[in-house]
């Protein structure tokens, strides 16, 4: 990669990825290049399968090095679901980490399985191993040109958007989009020589994934965790190891309240309805939390404001990165509409659907302030219209979020004979039914109070954090119950 190749040129000793420099991982990706030619050979698009780890960063940069098509599989998902999207996508081969691939779990595949181990052996790393590599492997090293130049069009990430409300879609992602995400993101965060992100958040999401390329183009550190622990992350936060930090909120409510003293330069929150009384107690502490705004189509951010600079502007989700153009579609009386996208970060198009051309509809209904800043009020799936008024969950789920006795809180909508839909709330809570309407009567309007109010241990979300409102409507289909 031409990134790699410049940062291992010109800071070859600076850390990388935990105690990697940038030429240790230069090293060893051209090593395990060499190592996955044979596999890979004859193939336009590979599966990635991994837990977060420096092996499954190799194996990343490896598979770009070699410039094939690489699908980002969630490693949550059920062979049977992981088996549709390798067949969908007509993938004849899955590279995956040691231990997840069970003999069951690889049968259930229409393509071959290979684990890390199967590639590289016991350690990729490995000196001597390396060695022999250079003499044995020559041949192979002369059918490709590690030092040739990517195209800008070329697909170097499949991403299958998050299933929380159905069928999945597949978003390919280009080099173009990558290298204008990079700049973009620079320009809006700044960057500085002491840089470190966390990156607690999986790689195959691509708020993780722009995590490692922002780092490999700025030529800053990442300390890669396999997934979010509290204790720490907490640790390495209050320590001053990190400076960086990439969350969603859940991840962010579990430590706010430990957190006494920090060098944090960016706290990046996303990926879902972000609670006020979340961000307050940030302003608080002086937490510097940059709202953002994006989704895997338009490659991450699209939006970003850091609150501390802006808390006039506390509600927004952001203001539009550079070469980012937001427009509203039909805004309504009150200037709120569907959310347009325009920018080179944007995709082109999911995989075997039309071309997007011009703007891209986000289904998220919000709008701009005279300042230029982002509002979200909803997903526009989510929006419930009842006897002809429109309802934002996000609406409720905000004023319940300010009541200290509410944890967790969901609205979604269930059809109904005589209003077409009416809100039903899930709540994790220790207030019963009667205080949580009581709470409520005062603050909504009577159509926008919850028909039903369902009690639940815990909200149902996937890797990131983001509710899963499919778990929540087939819960209503069947009674309610968890």
């Amino acid at each position: 990669m031409n990134w790699l190749r410049k940062q291992a040129l010109e800071k070859p000793d600076k850390k990388f990825i935990n105690d990697l420099t940038f030429r240790d991982v230069s090293e060893r990706v051209s090593l395990l290049s060499v190592r996955l030619l044979p596999h890979v050979k004859k193939q336009k698009r590979v599966a990635l399968l991994s837990n977060n780890s420096e092996q499954m960063v190799l194996f990343f940069l490896a598979l770009q090095l070699l410039q094939k098509e690489v699908l980002m599989l969630n490693t949550r998902l059920t062979a049977e679901e992981i088996g549709i999207q390798v067949k969908t996508l007509d993938i004849q081969l899955v590279l995956s980490q040691d231990g997840l691939a069970t003999v069951n779990f690889s049968q259930s595949f229409p393509a071959e399985v290979k684990t890390f181990s199967d590639v590289v052996g016991d350690d990729v790393t490995d000196d001597v191993k390396a060695d022999a590599a250079e003499q044995d492997d020559s041949e192979a090293c002369s059918e490709f040109d590690p030092a040739a130049d990517y195209n800008p069009e070329q697909i170097a990430v499949i991403m299958n958007t998050s299933a929380t409300t159905g069928e999945f879609k597949s978003v390919p992602l280009r080099w173009k989009q990558f290298a204008a995400h990079v700049k973009a993101s620079q320009k809006s965060l700044g960057v500085t020589e002491e840089d470190n992100w966390l990156m607690i958040l999986p790689l195959y999401h691509i708020s993780a994934l722009t995590i490692l390329l922002r780092s490999l183009y700025n030529g800053t550190a990442v300390t890669l965790l396999e997934s979010f622990r509290e204790e720490e992350t907490l640790n390495l936060v209050q320590e001053g190891q990190v400076n960086m930090l990439s969350v969603v909120p859940t991840m962010l409510n579990r430590i706010i309240d430990r957190i006494d003293r920090h060098c944090l330069r960016v706290v990046l929150i996303g990926g879902e309805f972000i609670p006020r009384p979340l961000v307050e107690k940030c302003m608080v502490r002086q937490i510097p939390i940059y709202k953002t705004y994006g989704m895997t189509e338009t490659t991450s951010q699209s939006a970003t404001f850091s609150v501390l600079q802006y808390p006039d502007k506390l509600d927004s989700v952001g203001f539009p990165l550079d070469s980012v153009e937001i427009l509203i579609k039909n805004p309504g009386p009150d200037g709120s509409g569907e959310v347009l996208i325009q920018s080179p970060m944007v995709m082109d198009g999911y995989l075997g659907r039309e071309t997007i051309s011009g703007f891209f509809p986000t289904e998220d209904i919000g709008y701009l302030d005279p300042d230029g800043f982002l509002y979200i009020l909803d997903r526009r799936k989510n929006m419930i219209i009842s006897g002809g008024e429109n309802i934002y969950p996000r609406e409720i789920e905000n004023i319940l979020y300010a009541h200290p006795g509410i944890k967790e809180c969901a609205v979604i909508g269930r059809k109904d004979p005589k209003w077409g839909q009416v809100p039903v709330l899930f709540a994790v809570s220790l207030l019963n039914e009667e205080e949580i309407r009581d709470y409520l009567s005062p603050r909504l309007a009577r159509y926008k109070l919850p028909s039903e109010i369902i009690f639940l241990a815990e909200l149902p979300r996937n890797a990131t954090g983001k509710v899963r409102h499919k778990a929540l409507e087939d819960m209503l289909a069947e009674g309610g119950s968890p």
